[in-house]
């Protein structure tokens, strides 16, 4: 007797979802899965998170193209969890369901000013130059001359690195049109990044650190008296090839003397903001404090507050201290963490008025029987694009061992609810399925080959809609 196939609802198609929709694929015995993704465009971060000029990174799509169209794959684009699906609906028509959402807000300074006009989330402008269509109408004044981005890692760098470049440069990638027509009227000449920490303790990797050497009409800097290291900073890069690699760069960059032009982009270390400056509702500058590092007693290197200040003049401010995961509707959410709360995977509830430990899991916490989470929503923004490889196949290993022991979602295998689709037509949900996200992209890579771009992104909704012929 043919073992029927479990079916899997992935909610989120973006890297992590992909790579668990491969485990899965892989392991071995029938599976059906369905992604269901809140925007009409799959590949989350690779589509709307990698910077415009990296366009080996988004290679990948490749693979996770191949994977959308295997036979035992279906595509439900524009469907969004909580408006036209519930956990509910997914519980009565699925054996498994893997939450792979990613993080869709970002981590707040804490600092007075933080909200005036002029002072945003990297994620935002993140979304904004990649053409993610809720951000399509965000707005960011270009006209200031100099810009402070608070953060030290490859998020911070892009921000950076976008706002200094060249537009001739960046009209040869798939930068949305609109961000592009906007940097084109930039009169943005210096970037400032602010790290909280010394140099030895930056989260960037060195290729992106040292592609500021080779811009053209751009000049890196650093301040050589931030560059010197505490003996325990010194010891860190024993053993470490990219701090070592990033230190060397970076002294590289402190004898740096730029030409009349030339656009500057400062890396300062050891100074966190404190206050965002402003007049009439606007930013006019970022106070800063100098910073000195102390050991934890994990080991760590803390930054420390000395109560020396002095003031950075600006005209905007991008925070890019962090992505933070939001709730799901019907789904547990860890406030504290930003993350769906699980033990190595699996989903978890907390009792009433229990708190989280480490890991995401609560004391006492109930495992949600069939349920899974993967990649950010799971452990926290941490890692790049191939972190999530691994991570999804661990989760995807607790599946395995669950549907073993025949623990599926709502508590059993028996489904009388109909197919998702139906659901989805009975509620005129304009679905994108594969073949129409084939349409969308044939269209928006005809768009770009004839600018000698890679493509042309539609950047609402309703122009995707319309591309992949959504009924």
């Amino acid at each position: 007797m043919t073992r029927p196939a479990t079916r899997v609802a992935i909610v989120g198609a973006g890297p992590a979802g992909f790579y668990a929709a491969e485990a899965l694929l892989k392991r071995g015995g029938p599976v059906a899965i369905d992604f269901v993704n809140r925007l009409p465009a799959p590949y989350g971060l690779v589509r709307d998170g990698v910077a415009p000029d990296h366009q080996a990174i988004k290679s990948v799509a490749r693979v996770y193209s191949r994977i959308l169209a295997r036979d035992e794959v279906r595509y439900f684009g524009n469907v969004t969890l909580g408006e036209d699906v519930t956990v509910e609906d997914l519980r009565a028509r699925y054996d498994q369901i893997v939450y792979a959402v990613g993080a869709q807000s970002d981590r707040r300074l804490g600092v007075p000013g933080e909200d005036l006009e002029g002072s945003h989330a990297a994620f935002r402008f993140v979304a904004w130059y990649n053409g993610h269509p809720e951000f399509r109408d965000a707005r960011f004044d270009l006209g200031c001359e100099h810009v402070v981005v608070v953060g030290n890692g490859n998020v911070a760098i892009d921000v950076a690195r976008i706002l200094v470049r060249s537009p001739a440069r960046l009209a040869t990638t798939d930068i949305a049109d609109h961000a592009l027509e906007e940097l084109r009227r930039s009169r943005v000449g210096r970037v400032t990044l602010l790290g909280r920490r010394g140099p030895a303790q930056a989260s960037f990797t060195n290729p992106e650190l040292r592609e500021f050497g080779r811009l053209a009409g751009v000049c890196p800097r650093a301040d050589p008296g931030e560059l010197e290291l505490d003996a325990a900073s010194e010891a860190s890069l024993e053993g470490n090839a990219v701090r070592t690699r990033n230190m060397s760069t970076l002294r590289g960059y402190a004898g740096s003397v730029c030409e009349d032009g030339e656009r500057v982009v400062r890396f300062r270390f050891l100074v966190s903001p404190v206050e965002v400056l402003g007049e009439d509702g606007r930013v006019t500058g970022v106070r800063i404090e100098r910073n000195r590092l102390v050991a934890g007693d994990d080991g760590r290197m803390r930054a420390e507050g000395t109560g020396e200040t002095e003031v950075v003049p600006c005209g905007m401010v991008v925070r890019s201290v962090g992505y933070r995961g939001a709730p799901l509707p019907g789904v547990p959410f860890d406030e504290r963490r930003g993350i769906v709360p699980n033990e190595g995977g699996r989903v978890v509830r907390a009792p009433p008025g229990g708190g989280t430990a480490g890991g995401g899991a609560a004391a006492g916490a109930e495992v949600v029987p069939g349920e899974y989470v993967a990649g950010w929503a799971k452990r926290g923004p941490s890692g790049v694009i191939g972190t999530n490889k691994a991570d999804s196949a661990a989760t995807v290993e607790l599946m395995r061992e669950d549907a073993r022991a025949g623990v599926w979602a709502g508590g059993s295998r028996s489904r009388e609810a109909g197919d998702l689709s139906d659901l989805l037509r009975e509620g005129e949900v304009r679905r994108v399925d594969e073949e129409g996200w084939r349409r969308l992209d044939a269209r928006e890579t005809a768009r770009g080959k004839e600018q000698r771009r890679p493509r042309v992104k539609f950047c609402t909704v309703e122009e995707m809609l319309e591309a992949a012929g959504a009924r």
